[in-house]
């Protein structure tokens, strides 16, 4: 029997993602200060910050096997946050127009008595160029409002982009399965 799965996050769009799976697990919110160092790239914040996640439940549960992601954005080399107003999304989307945007997100899996895995997946988005009417409509429909880029991939926000490279495409959904599958195979798991 496998040991007990926790995922690091209360995230609706990451439970989602992970019950792509079919596998029982619970959810624990890890609680962490998410605030970018000073000179800290997108990759090392969240590469950081999944690992974080990740130590931070494993210590509460330490015979569980604990999943943990973070998500970051950058355009030239300037971290994307989330934008939290609808002023902010506006001026974000606005800015990323017609621009590539660097997506990094990185999954971490702790087993007991086993050291943090992290991966972290590069996932390259280009968005047409938009105009201020579609950025409104956009925002009314989606309100992606705590999402990096101010846009839901899942959602309405695939309509801006004009391409998306990508090893693996749920990396831009939050939570990159290809690896995770293979970590939770070494555990185990039944994936499929």
């Amino acid at each position: 029997m496998n040991p007990a799965l926790i995922l690091a996050s209360e995230s609706q769009y990451k439970k989602n993602i992970l019950e792509r799976l079919e596998i029982v697990f619970s959810t624990e919110a890890p609680a962490i200060d998410e605030t970018p160092r000073p000179g800290e790239s997108a990759r090392a914040l969240s590469s950081r910050l999944a690992q974080h996640k990740a130590e931070k439940i494993a210590a509460q549960y330490p015979e569980a096997i604990v999943i943990s992601t973070d998500q970051s954005a950058e355009l030239d080399g300037v971290i994307l946050g989330k934008p939290i107003t609808i002023e902010n999304a506006r001026s974000m989307l606005q800015k990323l127009s017609g621009e590539s945007v660097s997506f990094f997100t990185s999954v971490g899996v702790i087993a007991p008595n086993q050291p943090c895995l992290i991966h972290t997946e590069e996932v390259f988005v280009t968005l047409r160029e938009l105009d201020d009417q579609e950025i409104e409509r956009y925002l009314e429909k989606d309100k992606p409002l705590n999402c990096a880029g101010s846009f839901k991939v899942e959602s309405l926000g695939i309509s801006l982009f004009t391409s998306v490279k990508s090893e693996d495409p749920t990396a831009l959904e939050g939570l990159p399965l290809i690896r995770l599958c293979q970590w939770l195979r070494d555990h185990g798991f039944k994936i499929p």
